[in-house]
């Protein structure tokens, strides 16, 4: 068991609590096996009714995945890298195909990794501090962990907004888009996790009477911009399309500079990944495409360049290559998205 996660029982429920706090309960490989090994134990304990997920302490709930690793890994022989992807899908799809109810708390920080173990939950608990986002493209990166999956069934064009602004969104905003199926003051979170423990069979009554009523979703307000303005699956056009109305309107302006700074290839990568994703027959599918695709852009020139830009050097000057949409060919996309052969590619476990 890793010192990173604490595995519990309350009453009737199962507890899974990150605790990592200096690194915002980031997930390393140890805690997705730890997490992946109390789902398989409680799957056949009939004391088990209910699985809580939610953080030990510090802020936030989860700032995603152990990005320092992957880029030390990505920029020798990828091999750590890649066992974590596989680690971290597997867990994310036992969430994702979990009989017993789940409940997630995103209070805080729920990003990359974080929606991983959000987002497969029946119930998915918003609170005022939550900040949701997929901002992976910013680091040469994709929304993975099932991303092509949920943002690819959100309203309009949302998830592809959001997949290639790494737009971060409240609580409320979370409620709305149905991220979240409840929305909770944090003060009240206590409460519902003990109530819920004693009593799992009536989760959602409890959630229900904890709740309270959201602020109004900000983000509702663009909602009709945001499906002209990505209604593309090219880049180029999406580009083209702001470009088109960034004159006239500050919100268009401040959506082009955003995807200006952002990884080309990531942004061709995260479309691809949500047009694919609308239709993927299964879970299963969605991670075994993820994972041929992260286990090809965790090795590339912009994921290991955007690592040095954001995250060790701090300078935010990223130097992409190819540095604009039309140098990010269709064949470059095609390569990472080819399927791994048979020994390679990744299954539930």
């Amino acid at each position: 068991m890793t010192e990173d996660i604490l595995i519990q029982t309350t009453g009737r429920a199962g507890r899974i609590r990150l605790d990592r706090p200096k690194a915002i309960h980031a997930l390393n490989t140890g805690m997705c096996r730890a997490i992946s090994a109390a789902l398989d134990e409680w799957r056949g304990d009939t004391a088990i009714e209910a699985v809580l997920i939610d953080h030990a302490e510090g802020r936030g709930f989860c700032a995603g995945g152990d990005i320092r690793m992957l880029a030390e890994s990505g920029a020798s022989d990828g091999a750590e890298a890649r066992e974590f992807f596989r680690e971290e899908y597997r867990m994310n799809h036992r969430l994702f195909t979990y009989a017993k109810p789940v409940v997630s708390f995103m209070d805080g920080i729920t990003m990359g990794g974080g929606v991983g173990i959000s987002l497969p939950a029946r119930y998915r608990v918003a609170t005022e501090n939550t900040k949701f986002a997929m901002p992976e493209t910013g680091i040469g990166l994709f929304p993975d962990v099932g991303g092509g999956w949920y943002l690819s069934r959100l309203p309009g064009r949302m998830g592809q907004y959001i997949a290639l602004t790494g737009h971060r969104l409240d609580g409320a905003e979370c409620l709305a888009l149905g991220l979240a199926t409840h929305y909770l003051h944090a003060d009240r979170l206590e409460e519902a996790k003990a109530r819920i423990a004693e009593s799992p069979g009536d989760i959602e009554a409890i959630l229900d009477d904890c709740a309270s009523p959201a602020p109004d979703a900000r983000i509702v307000a663009h909602g009709n911009a945001i499906d002209r303005l990505f209604a593309s699956d090219r880049l180029e056009e999406v580009f083209a399309a702001l470009e088109t109305e960034a004159e006239g309107d500050e919100w268009v302006r401040q959506q082009l500079e955003t995807l200006r700074t952002k990884s080309p290839q990531a942004m061709k990568v995260s479309l691809k990944l949500l047009l694919d994703g609308s239709t993927m027959p299964t879970f299963e599918d969605e991670m075994r495409q993820e994972f041929a695709v992260a286990s090809r852009v965790v090795q590339r020139h912009d994921f290991l360049e955007g690592v040095r830009a954001v995250i060790v050097d701090k300078d935010n000057a990223p130097r992409w290559n190819p540095d604009t949409p039309e140098g990010v060919t269709a064949h470059r996309i095609d390569t990472i998205f080819a399927p791994l052969p048979d020994g390679e590619a990744w299954t539930p476990g």
